[in-house]
């Protein structure tokens, strides 16, 4: 529903022409719990007029069920949609509402105040233009006012308003709220925070929400809704900004037309200028601006359009087709903050997808500086990142993309975090800039390749990748494999986890971080053994199905072997040959597979040894006989 206008009645085509040309301002209201966000956003959709009649009523109705306002309306309940939230009186889904003014258009997301929400509260800000800082004028500045504002400023909302409601809890008094304000500065001049606008108000009463209240004399600034129709929305900040355009589609209809679609984050575009595809580096010139409508001289930030080039250049789903002048840069390692936002936790080492914009790559997580306290702003030592948790982190790439520093373009300088086993996003980020070693550090190309050491040898270089438990038998029958192959004349490196543990990652423990970066170590160095045309074997219990497809990823298609050591935990623990489970029932080993620590078992392995009632002898024929049928040895 929009918002009643005179129009509607006298000339319904020149209302629905306004209302499509306006602009449309996104916000946020976040504070503590019960400062009054969803009290305030009901309020304002009911000063609006955006309610129907049936909607008034079952409002009044919940009102006297679940409201917390004696026998007047609970505007709050216009927005706490869940059957939980009405129950606890607290939000805890993130609600969007739609609303319109004669002056602009609003969607408001309303974010929860609780701490284990954090992640619902940085999605609804993820594209705000402006937030709304709920402060109770009883209880003043809080640890999640601190929270909430830290978060704001991280996320790169540029207007923040400090809405110290409530002023009809403290007789409208100025002194409680120039205290406030005073409090707020001192913190937001610590965190950066420079656009801040302070207005007081009362949600519940509706003072100076839509009109000023003359309870409030002594304040001369603008009502809430005055500021929210006249600030700078961030499309029009971007339009000032460098040229990118996020190439979403190739459109290819037909031999005479290519052409590169995508909404414009920043900038201007018109027919002639000269553009660079980043990564690449390659130049052209926009020969048309093409969209469904026609032509048109020139785009802006915001639309979607479709650009065809002068010149027969290489552009793929994912390149950033920049203005020349100002091209976007391109790294493959930088510094970011990470935000968390997973049951289970991001681990160091550990690779996932990463998506900023239209491009998709593997990402790992190559340290963790510092995690930060947002009660506190504390900068804290962390070697892994709970749900919630907010880190400064290096991350490292499989190739290099072209990007913006996030405080320059959110749309080129966020990417979101997936896991590449389930597909569910588990992390939303920003990134600061690129480290120097990703520009210093090139691959050196080399004469004598794979292919020739393999061909010298005999034989096609491969991962064979032994995954078991703790007792499954892998070292024995990995061990017997390569005396087989010792015997036929091939060229093997056994890799055993126990023997590299007293080297290479002697520096590591049993926690989850720890498994995941020695296996990460391990399969580096695989790789460089199957690129010097070696038959690689490794015996890891390498718990964690992600590490194991990491591992794979590595290597070429067809070079990576997965032979899974099927052992139940009932025989493997009765085998103990070193002790380990009796010490783990004991309570004396700690991170244990298979008794406090999980494991993971392959899906789709290419070899399964079932070692139950089969000899060691017989496991490792079976393995011979799939390196033949992968014509990984090639001719006896």
């Amino acid at each position: 529903m929009a918002h009643v206008s005179d129009l509607i009645a006298s000339d319904i085509g020149e209302y629905l022409r306004s209302h499509e040309h306006k602009s449309l301002l996104r916000f946020i209201t976040c504070g503590s719990v019960d400062d009054g966000k969803s009290t305030l956003i009901g309020r304002l959709l009911f000063e609006s007029k955006m309610l129907f009649e049936d909607q008034m009523a079952a409002v009044e109705a919940d009102s006297k069920k679940y409201g917390t306002q004696g026998e007047d309306i609970d505007f709050a309940l216009l927005v706490d949609g869940l059957a939980a939230e009405r129950e606890q009186g607290i939000t805890i889904d993130v609600a969007y509402r739609f609303f319109s003014t004669d002056k602009r258009k609003f969607i408001v997301a309303d974010t929860p105040g609780h701490e284990q929400y954090t992640r619902n509260m940085v999605t609804g800000a993820s594209t705000a233009d402006v937030a709304i800082l709920m402060v109770d004028a009883r209880k003043g500045i809080l640890t999640q006012t601190r929270r909430h504002s830290y978060l704001v400023s991280l996320i790169g909302i540029r207007h923040i308003v400090v809405a110290i409601n409530k002023m009809d809890l403290v007789d409208y008094s100025e002194k409680t709220y120039r205290k406030i304000v005073e409090d707020y500065r001192d913190f937001a001049t610590r965190i950066g925070i420079e656009d801040v606008t302070f207005i007081p108000l009362s949600a519940f009463k509706g003072d100076n929400i839509i009109a000023p209240s003359d309870k409030l004399p002594w304040y001369h600034g603008t009502t809430l809704m005055g500021f929210l129709e006249t600030v700078e929305i961030d499309e029009e900040r971007m339009q000032k900004a460098a040229f990118r355009l996020p190439v979403q589609w190739v459109n290819r209809p037909n031999l005479d037309f290519r052409g590169f679609a995508g909404t414009v984050s920043s900038g201007v575009i018109q027919p002639g200028d000269r553009i660079r595809v980043q990564p690449s580096g390659k130049e052209s010139t926009v020969a048309r601006i093409v969209t469904h409508d026609g032509d048109l001289p020139q785009a802006v930030a915001g639309q979607s359009i479709t650009l065809t080039l002068a010149d027969e250049i290489d552009v793929s789903r994912g390149d950033v087709i920049s203005i020349a002048e100002h091209p976007a840069s391109s790294a493959d390692q930088f510094e970011t903050t990470i935000v968390w936002m997973h049951d289970e936790p991001m681990l160091p080492g550990r690779a996932y997808l990463l998506k900023i914009g239209t491009k998709m790559v593997t990402a790992t997580v190559t340290e963790i500086k510092y995690q930060v306290n947002v009660n506190t702003m504390e900068h804290v030592a962390a070697k892994k990142l709970d749900l919630n948790g907010i880190a400064v982190c290096n991350l490292s790439l499989d190739r290099q993309i072209a990007f913006d520093a996030y405080t320059d373009n959110r749309d080129t300088g966020a990417f979101i975090l997936v896991d590449r086993l389930s597909n569910n996003t588990v992390g939303a980020g920003m990134i600061h800039f690129a480290l120097r070693r990703s520009h210093n550090i090139h691959m050196q190309h080399v004469d004598v390749d794979k292919a020739a050491r393999g061909g010298m040898k005999g034989q096609k270089p491969c991962l064979l990748w032994f995954t078991g438990l703790s007792g499954a038998g892998k070292s024995a029958i990995a061990n017997m494999v390569e005396k087989k192959l010792h015997a036929m004349g091939r060229h093997t490196y056994l890799l055993d986890g126990d023997n590299v543990r007293h080297g290479l990652n002697k520096d590591l423990g049993f926690t989850d971080a720890d498994r995941v970066e020695n296996i990460r170590r391990v399969a580096e160095v695989a790789k460089l053994m199957v690129d010097a045309g070696l038959i690689v074997i490794t015996a890891f219990i390498s718990p964690f199905r992600s590490e194991r497809r990491m591992a794979r990823t590595l290597v070429e298609e067809g070079e990576f072997l997965e032979v899974f050591v099927d052992t139940p935990l009932e025989v493997a623990e009765e085998r103990d040959p070193k002790g380990l489970y009796k010490k783990a029932r004991r309570g004396e080993l700690k991170n244990f597979t298979g008794i406090d620590s999980p494991y993971e078992a392959p899906e789709e392995a290419e070899v399964r040894l079932k070692t139950v009632g089969s000899s060691i002898e017989a496991s490792a024929d079976q393995v011979i006989a799939a390196l033949r049928q992968h014509h990984i040895l090639g001719a006896d």
